[in-house]
């Protein structure tokens, strides 16, 4: 067969020449078809042959169906069996050379792309959101194919040097990713003394690289990734190596937390504190690259826009709650400003009303209100739009629970109305556990805003609380059948919080113990706090001063360290019990419960509370 030959002509020569063989009965097997595509079909031509393949099996068909003589009919029956056997060794020549041809085509727009594109061109190539993302071996070969078209010192060089110490350094990351939580008093998460233990630290042992070695160690003293960007003189390989050192750190890190049998929530739990920690560890990035390097900058954002497109799409993506846990040292109280700028450059994607959502609920706990109504909103909308209704329902409950701390109950109500009505309508006709959430949501917070409404018009007729404490109990009983240990938390927080209102202190402490110990379990830190606050206010009405020290002090600092504006509810009913019984009584009180304390909060924890105090009286 010439190679002189338009591709075409070649591929149908090639196609009769294996039908002849097999006719004449030299084919043995379909592994010597196979061998013959092999050698035939050229990588990256794959949809000329299919479609030379196609044409002739349509013609030799159709010979089949109108022939009428016998012998003709025959042999053309045998051609006809002769193309199913190459379709079906084609199919198999596809899946084994998927990855040659991604390398050929990935090659062929990396070195044809304009100079300033080339970086995000490669960064679509090893996004995970691809059908076929490269991996670690299609990345050394892709590496060596830009190598054949790069000059010395040329970005397509850079490129290549820094895939290749890239893959390097996680060589010796690999053994590595996971040995930081077995370290002496190494808890779970990105915590950790800072620049001694937790996995930051851990890492940057193990890289030699001059520039991923020094953000590991940034990272680690809990530094700014901002500052860092900045102020270094970086090169395109250090900056390839850099992004692919972080890209299989994160991926590594989720999927061991994925396969955590043992524990399914905490293994969620941390999956989910990995995607959120190292996207806004990129748009850090991406902020202080900005007016040094835009082509850095851009590569950051892109990179930290796969990782929340990637984490919206997951099961566990938390619709309603729960982040807080998941950050540690100064991320939490950056990361929604981060996250929040290169999101308005994406597009109305069904993963962009997730992130939405999120940011619409941190946004709520840290007191922001009208911020968390306009991610909400634009949530709904773009929910809506994408037809994903656990997310429209999710942000017509955040709306209504957002509207209660606005006092804007009516609204609370009206939303929190038609998250019931959407929940069970699409629930009645698509089923799902997420929709059931949504209704369970729904009723916690139609219960808890009729409750707030009462109070406001003075209304004291037990049926009015009557019934919103039924919606309550109903929603309870929905997520116990859910095993929803999230909305759980939030239900119980709800009772304990509207028995409060209608004076009933002590039920209203049952409910908000059980909320605490839920909210542990779920690990959301603003419902932990949010309990202790009220439980604070439970104990103070009846007189309990002790445990009024103990809640209160707790839950001021838990909020505190999350950045909610709710630490002051506490710190003020501290201050005031302070004035009533004196600093001594106050003190004293404080140091009983030291020891319950400190096993919550730790040392630092314990002593940082009166510096609250001090800093609220100001």
């Amino acid at each position: 067969m010439s190679d002189s030959l338009p591709l075409r002509d070649r591929y149908l020569a090639l196609i009769d020449e294996i039908v002849d063989t097999t006719l004449k009965g030299k084919i043995s097997s379909v592994e010597q078809v196979y061998q013959m595509l092999l050698k035939g079909v050229n990588p990256g031509t794959g949809e000329v042959f299919e479609l030379v393949l196609s044409d002739r099996s349509t013609a030799i068909q159709n010979q089949v169906d109108g022939e009428k003589d016998e012998l003709k009919k025959a042999k053309a029956t045998r051609s006809l069996r002769a193309i199913k056997t190459i379709q079906t060794q084609w199919q198999r020549w596809q899946e084994h050379n998927k990855a040659t041809q991604a390398i050929v085509s990935a090659v062929k727009e990396i070195t044809t792309a304009a100079a300033d594109e080339r970086l995000a061109t490669f960064l679509r190539f090893t996004d995970p959101n691809q059908k076929q993302p490269l991996n670690s071996q299609q990345l050394q070969q892709l590496s060596k194919s830009i190598q054949q078209f790069a000059q010395p010192e040329s970005d397509l060089q850079q490129i290549s040097e820094g895939i290749n110490r890239g893959l390097a350094s996680w060589q010796r990351l690999q053994e590595h990713l996971v040995s930081w939580m077995y370290e002496q008093n190494q808890s779970l998460g990105f915590g950790g003394v800072p620049g001694e233990s937790g996995p930051w630290a851990t890492w940057a042992k193990q890289v030699n690289s001059q520039v991923p070695h020094s953000l590991l160690r940034t990272l680690a003293i809990e530094g700014s990734a901002i500052e860092f960007a900045a102020n270094q003189q970086i090169t395109l390989s250090d900056w390839v190596e850099m992004a692919l050192i972080l890209q299989y750190l994160q991926r590594g890190l989720v999927n061991w937390f994925d396969q955590q049998a043992y524990n399914v929530q905490a293994g969620s739990k941390l999956s989910i504190s990995t995607y959120l920690t190292f996207a806004v560890i990129w748009s850090q990035l991406a902020s202080g690259f900005h007016n040094l390097a835009p082509v850095y900058s851009n590569g950051a954002s892109q990179i930290m826009l796969q990782i929340l497109r990637n984490f919206a799409l997951r099961p566990y993506f938390p619709l309603y709650g729960g982040i807080f846990a998941s950050f540690s040292g100064n991320y939490l109280r950056d990361a929604l400003d981060y996250l929040d700028e290169p999101l308005r450059r994406v597009e109305k994607t069904q993963e962009k009303a997730r992130i939405l959502t999120l940011l619409g609920y941190s946004q709520r706990a840290l007191g922001q209100y009208q911020r968390s109504i306009e991610f909400h909103q634009q949530a709904l909308e773009i929910a809506r739009t994408a037809g994903d209704r656990p997310c429209e329902i999710a942000n017509l409950n955040h709306l209504s629970r957002t509207y209660v701390q606005e006092q804007d109950y009516v609204e609370a109500i009206n939303h929190s109305q038609r998250a019931l009505i959407l929940s069970r309508q699409v629930g009645d006709a698509y089923g799902g556990q997420s929709l059931r959430t949504g209704e369970a949501n729904a009723l916690i917070n139609l219960g808890y805003s009729e409750v707030m409404h009462a109070q406001e018009l003075e209304q004291l007729e037990p049926e009015t609380y009557e019934m919103a404490i039924n919606y309550l109990q109903q929603g309870l009983k929905l997520t116990e059948q859910l095993g929803d240990i999230q909305s759980k938390a939030l239900c119980f927080s709800s009772l304990g919080i509207a028995h409060l209102v209608i004076g009933e202190s002590q039920a209203a402490i049952k409910y908000l113990e059980e909320g605490f110990k839920t909210a542990q379990i779920s690990g959301d830190l603003y419902l932990q706090g949010r309990n202790l606050a009220y439980l604070a206010e439970a104990y103070y009405q009846l007189q309990n001063f002790e445990k009024t020290i103990y809640t209160g002090s707790l839950g001021m600092y838990l909020l505190e360290q999350i950045a909610s504006r709710e630490w002051r509810q506490a710190a003020g009913l501290l201050t005031i019990l302070q004035g009533q019984i004196g600093e001594e009584a106050f003190t004293n009180f404080l140091q009983q419960h030291r020891p319950k304390i400190i096993a919550i909060i730790g040392v630092d924890g314990y002593d940082h509370i009166p510096q609250l105090l001090e800093t609220y009286k100001k």
